[in-house]
């Protein structure tokens, strides 16, 4: 770790707030100043590059200047009042929960900017495709670094609208239909969760999140606090998304292009349950203790359903799409997420915190590789690559066989990769909730969840033999060689299988962080 002033840690944190929508207006200008490329596309896809770079050091830099003693403080604070009418204010910050996950945005939008470098996904021009991007980006790291309930939501739906041009104008087929979907959609989540962060700010009479949470709820009376977290986890459920308001998933990730579905599961996804734990867990506490036991049942009923859309979706005959069968599988992750979360403890929440990271980094890498395949074979229909003997990825393409695999038994929870360590700790909160929770109906919960597990294992293996495995199709003077991986490939997929390996041998890094913060939370506020 380094040591740099609390200044020059405002500072960082304001340009990795800001500097993507200054980075959005220059794209968007005749020629990004400072770059120059072969021609006018080439030099906008470069200059995405450069600004999501420079985001991406400055989180880096962020988080070694980050005081790794104290992760429950916040820190990097800025606190500026905007509309003092209503007590609004830019207040910004991080602490263990936020700063992960402010990484892995940065991460997750420089490697999709270089990749677009090189593939650039087929449609209107490249400089909206960047402006896109990098709006997007900061729609996302606003999210997880302001402390004011209005500024959140502002943030929260910030990412909406470029999200839903990426899809509508860069995506493949029903790509219309699948961008309205995931507007409407969100949309209404996002109306009834406004309800409830002006109720919470008007009975508090402030919208600090701060505030809100070392008060824990005692401003607030029970009912106050049951309206509340009815209506924004409804808003918050759509995104993250909770079954059964998941339906708008598997078409937005089946039509959209390859970095399109990559930050729609890597970060997107991550606001809503960020949302559980930032929000309501500190300050309803009463209110979420009341609809914890229902947001488990649903989210075991998400892990055992997604589960099972994907089987479907894996045997042969069934003409599954592979993008949407991990599509499918983010439904039953998310629902360990959102598992982890309704124990209120500390061992469940810092498991879903831990399977938020691992499922962006191990996702993320599924679309990344998918997104690859259909590039090479013009098609993501499981039968379609399984026919005349199987795909033999292993034996065509070795590289991305391997690659595939890999992430196919991350994603299915192997031990000593980053996939196990997030469901196990949400399986053992379950196990053992907070004291005022049914622990009968959370071991019947732990069960399911458990058995989720096991068909997850299955689906995933079935994807595995079916498209790496299987003789090698005899030569065809006629068929075109399958490429394996490309240089530009590997620079964007090996910081994504390097970490998943990192956090599944050394969980202590990531658990380091959260647990403190965690404990704070639930104890009764934020300093």
């Amino acid at each position: 770790m380094i040591d740099i002033s609390e200044s020059v840690m405002q500072f960082l944190l304001a340009l990795i707030v800001v500097g993507p929508l200054i980075g959005a207006v220059l794209a968007l200008l005749p020629a990004p100043p400072g770059l120059k490329g072969n021609s006018p596309d080439q030099a906008v896809l470069r200059h995405g590059v450069t600004v999501t770079g420079v985001i991406l050091v400055a989180a880096i830099v962020l988080a070694l200047g980050f005081d790794h003693d104290h992760p429950s403080t916040m820190q990097a604070t800025t606190d500026i009042s905007w509309i003092p009418a209503l007590d609004v204010r830019i207040h910004l910050g991080i602490d263990g929960i936020s700063l992960p996950l402010l990484v892995l945005t940065a991460l997750l939008t420089f490697l999709c900017a270089l990749y677009s470098y090189f593939k650039m996904p087929s449609g209107p021009s490249p400089k909206a495709f960047v402006a896109l991007i990098l709006v997007l980006e900061s729609g996302t790291l606003a999210t997880f670094a302001v402390l004011d309930l209005v500024l959140f939501f502002l943030a929260f739906e910030m990412v909406l609208i470029p999200m839903y041009f990426l899809i509508a104008r860069w995506g493949g087929a029903e790509r219309a239909a699948a961008a309205w979907k995931f507007i409407l959609f969100t949309l209404l989540g996002s109306v009834v969760m406004l309800l409830g962060i002006l109720l919470i700010g008007v009975k508090s009479g402030t919208f600090d999140m701060m505030a809100l949470a070392t008060d824990n709820g005692r401003g607030l009376s029970t009912s106050v606090q049951v309206i509340a977290v009815l209506a924004i986890g409804i808003g918050l459920a759509v995104k993250t998304p909770m079954w059964p308001l998941h339906s708008w998933l598997p078409d937005a990730h089946t039509a959209a292009p390859t970095v399109g579905s990559v930050l729609l599961a890597g970060v997107l996804l991550k606001m809503g349950t960020y949302g559980f734990v930032r929000i309501l867990l500190p300050v309803a506490p009463d209110g979420f203790r009341t609809f914890a036991p229902y947001l488990a049942a649903f989210a075991v009923v998400g892990i055992v359903y997604g589960s099972l859309a994907c089987l479907n979706l894996a045997k042969q005959g069934a003409k599954g799409d592979l993008k949407r069968l991990i599509a499918y599988s983010s439904v039953g992750h998310m629902g360990f997420v959102l598992l982890g979360i309704a124990t209120m403890t500390p061992t469940g929440v810092n498991g879903a915190l831990f399977a938020n990271i691992a499922h962006g980094l191990i996702t993320g890498l599924l679309f990344f590789l998918v997104g690859a395949l259909k590039d090479r074979t013009g098609t993501s229909d499981l039968d379609t690559l399984a026919e005349q003997g199987g795909m033999a990825l292993y034996g065509k393409a070795p590289r991305l066989g391997g690659l595939l695999a890999f992430a196919a038994v991350a994603s299915l929870g192997l031990p000593g990769l980053a996939g196990f360590w997030g469901e196990m700790l949400a399986l053992f909160g379950a196990f053992d909730p907070a004291d005022d929770l049914s622990r009968p109906a959370f071991l019947v919960f732990m069960s399911i969840a458990a058995f989720g597990t096991l068909l997850t294992a299955a689906y995933m293996l079935i994807v595995v033999r079916r498209v790496c495995m299987g003789p090698r199709p005899q030569a065809d003077p006629g068929t075109p060689v399958l490429a394996d991986v490309q240089g530009y490939e590997f620079a964007a997929w090996t910081p994504l299988v390097a970490l998943t390996v990192l956090a599944g041998l050394w969980p202590a890094a990531l658990l380091g962080l959260t647990n403190p913060a965690v404990q704070k939370l639930l104890a009764g506020g934020i300093q």
